[in-house]
């Protein structure tokens, strides 16, 4: 019998590594990152040579990229070293950190690793960076990325200044490689350096990026339950422990989360003006005028959840918001109470009275305000309630600190604690 002839284009064709269906084997022994890990998407790409975690802008999520070429090579050992070393950029802050005036320089991003692959050794690539070794036979172990770079030698400083990080227009931005390099590789020699992407940081609105802290300041909490309840913390060091716990304490400013979120609702309404030069035909026709404005509902629990010291600081920062926004207030239990819906106006006292006495159902305002034309729709509430339908505009959750930190169901969206 004569054997099927393949194709030749099917035959070269190999499964594409996908890091989701790996994930949970990888860290099987890691309850901290594992639990981590659940809370960060994944996307593979191949415009970055290795991988890298960074902000998405739209969403103040945190996205780990890789390449899957890059980490269908490495061996589970190193594979695990790679997706540790990104989490650690996450656990120390280099994500969402403040970044010098003028923007991460190859130093900086050679110091962050060196903190980082402290903890990892014999775990990584041969590409990476590694105290005590190499070119950094001067870097003691287990030091911090800010001693690293106040301690890091002038002379090597100046030799380092080509290659590596790649200069304007030469190789990947961020990752690591000189001009026809690879990553880790200096644009003159295979030098040990930063082997993955670090482009993209301290460049979100510092808005979503303070959001996104404190995603991440919660994420990271969740995952150090789960670590203790499984009684390990797996590889992460006594000290780093520590030092996790330490920065959990810190908190997100709600004001300015609660601008940004009203802004990124925002609708850019044109205008035809004579007051503005039209760039395409100038003195033909007449420019536009953007105005941008966002229609918000304002879901406010009657359960007695809400009390008047919330309502106040709300509506307090809500002045502030009057001329970019208009808001329409909605008081619900199980039901929206569409007779004392209003639209609320600069300088307004909100009205303290109940208007309701049931429980608490999310799926009223939700759906009411799914029903009309609102941009955005914030929900004053305890989060004592199961989880609502999805909301066809952008919704986020405002509560106490109290129930902030234990809500009822998991969500993605964007909750903030007045205090």
């Amino acid at each position: 019998m004569t054997p099927a002839i393949k194709d030749p284009a099917q035959e070269e064709a190999l499964p594409v590594f996908d890091l989701n269906r790996h994930t949970a084997r990888l860290l099987m022994n890691e309850p901290f990152f594992a639990a981590l890990s659940r809370r960060i998407d994944k996307r593979s790409t191949t415009a970055l040579p290795t991988a890298g975690v960074m902000v998405d802008p739209q969403t103040a999520q945190f996205v780990l990229m890789y390449n899957p070429e890059f980490f269908e090579k490495l061996t589970d050992v190193q594979k695990l070293g790679v997706l540790k070393h990104e989490f650690y950029h996450l656990v120390f802050e280099h994500v969402t950190g403040r970044k010098p005036e003028g923007g991460l320089t190859k130093i900086d991003n050679i110091c962050m690793d060196l903190a980082i692959n402290s903890h990892l050794r014999g775990e990584l690539p041969d590409m990476c960076c590694m105290p005590g070794e190499g070119p950094f036979e001067w870097a003691p172990l287990g030091k911090t990325y800010e001693w690293y770079k106040a301690n890091y030698p002038k002379d090597e400083e100046n030799e380092d200044g080509e290659g590596g990080e790649g200069e304007p227009g030469e190789g990947e931005p961020g990752d690591g490689t000189g001009e026809g390099g690879q990553p880790g590789e200096g644009g003159s020699g295979n030098q040990p350096g930063s082997f993955d992407d670090h482009s993209g940081w301290g460049e979100v609105d510092n808005t979503i990026n303070e959001i996104a802290k404190e995603r991440l300041k919660e994420g990271i909490k969740k995952a150090a339950q789960e670590a203790s309840q499984a009684g390990s913390w797996g590889s992460v060091p006594a000290g780093c422990r520590d030092n996790i716990l330490e920065g959990l304490r810190s908190r997100i400013d709600w004001k300015k989360a609660l601008r940004y979120f009203v802004k990124t609702t925002q609708r850019a309404n044109k205008r035809s003006t004579v007051r503005r030069i039209n760039k395409r035909f100038p003195y033909i026709h007449p420019g536009k005028k953007v105005q941008r404005t966002a229609k918000i509902a304002i879901s406010i629990d009657q359960s007695g959840s809400v009390d008047d010291e919330m309502l106040g600081l709300f509506f307090d920062a809500l002045d502030k918001l009057s001329k970019i926004a208009t808001f329409t207030v909605v008081p619900f239990d199980t039901e929206v109470c569409e007779d004392h819906v209003y639209e609320w106006k600069k300088g307004q006292r909100h009205k303290k009275e109940r208007v309701r006495f049931g429980g608490t159902c999310f799926n009223a305002p939700t759906k009411w305000v799914n029903e009309r034309n609102f941009d955005g729709h914030i929900v004053l509430t305890d989060l004592c309630a199961p989880k609502p339908v999805n909301s066809k505009c952008k919704r986020m959750w405002i509560t106490t600190k109290q129930y902030a930190s234990r809500p009822y169901f998991d969500t993605k969206e964007i909750i903030l604690a007045v205090d």
